[in-house]
């Protein structure tokens, strides 16, 4: 389960941008696109695992945006969302390699009391 490195991560993360703060975090919350191979129920599991190892944190809960894939097609300049892991634009119909969302893991917000 990569999903309690993740955590942790996340962790050593906030505690080097905000070293005198952490007993303060109450919400962090992340964007995750589909690409990112991060499933929401997975990090609250390995948040909530992670937590029974730092009691000092359990007043802080976790949120999970899930982004959806958005592909830029190069040969008619049009962004189109992902359906079905088909990456195809949806103005012309052509084939598009060129992902602009969806790959993405990043902590988007800290709420302090």
């Amino acid at each position: 389960m990569h999903e309690i490195s993740l955590v942790r991560n996340i962790f050593r993360t906030l505690e080097e941008e905000f070293p005198n703060d952490m007993q303060r975090i109450r919400g962090i919350y992340l964007k995750a696109g589909l690409l990112s191979n991060v499933q929401p129920i997975l990090m609250q599991n390995a948040f909530q695992a992670v937590l029974e190892d730092q009691p000092k944190y359990n007043k802080t809960s976790l949120h999970v945006e899930v982004l959806s894939i958005l592909i830029h097609c190069d040969l008619c300049g049009q962004t189109s969302e992902v359906e079905q892991y088909r990456f195809v634009c949806s103005h012309c119909g052509r084939p598009s390699r060129n992902v602009i969302q969806g790959e993405e893991l990043l902590i988007s917000k800290v709420e302090f009391d």
